[in-house]
């Protein structure tokens, strides 16, 4: 495996990632930021098996998206390749493999509530769970972020392909915004991060 991958990982979770990829056929590529996803899995025309993960995201979610698509890989060679993508195979398959990294050793002590929370049901994405994805955003390096939930009502706020929004009422989880080009909208996570305007 690659030194640098290791580079990405919480130090104490690097031994373990490492004895888990070297059982697997896998290639390991770590992407430029991708807007639309963390990472992704895939077999490659060759045979081989492929994951990538972007190289923007802090050390926990990377571990957290690295192990995601590992399952994928997993849960696909041992339930075969007609399962849903994230089923019930998956998901076990996921819980599994994370299991050994919820410890203080691994993850700042207040990210382990919510990971074990998360864990017992997990996902399609970790950024679906409001709170964790939140709590991991605050990890990152940069400081400078707005997230919708923080855009005062009737306020506009940009994203990351300047298309620009303003932002309504809250429904149960997520917030209404109007495009402001359009006037369609939108249903936007408390969590997504954005540019506020005025």
């Amino acid at each position: 495996m690659q030194t640098q991958l290791l580079d990405f990982l919480p130090d104490d979770a690097q031994s373990q990632v490492k004895s888990l990829l070297a059982k697997d056929n896998l290639v390991i590529k770590v992407k430029k930021e991708r807007k639309t996803k963390h990472g992704d899995y895939r077999q490659l025309p060759n045979g081989k098996h492929q994951i990538t993960v972007n190289a923007n995201l802090n050390r926990y979610r990377f571990l957290i998206t690295l192990i995601h698509e590992i399952a994928h890989f997993e849960a696909y060679n041992r339930f075969g390749r007609f399962i849903k993508p994230h089923g019930k195979e998956w998901k076990s398959t996921f819980q599994h493999l994370m299991l050994p990294f919820l410890r203080p050793e691994v993850f700042p002590i207040e990210l382990l509530p919510l990971l074990a929370n998360h864990f017992k049901n997990p996902k399609a994405s970790s950024d679906t769970d409001t709170q964790l994805a939140l709590a991991l955003k605050r990890l990152d390096e940069r400081e400078d972020k707005t997230f919708v939930f923080e855009v005062p009502l009737g306020k506009t706020f940009k994203l990351y392909n300047d298309r620009v929004f303003k932002r309504g009422n809250k429904r149960r989880k997520r917030f209404e915004c109007v495009e402001v080009k359009t006037g369609k909208l939108y249903l936007f996570n408390p969590n997504a991060e954005v540019e506020q305007l005025d």
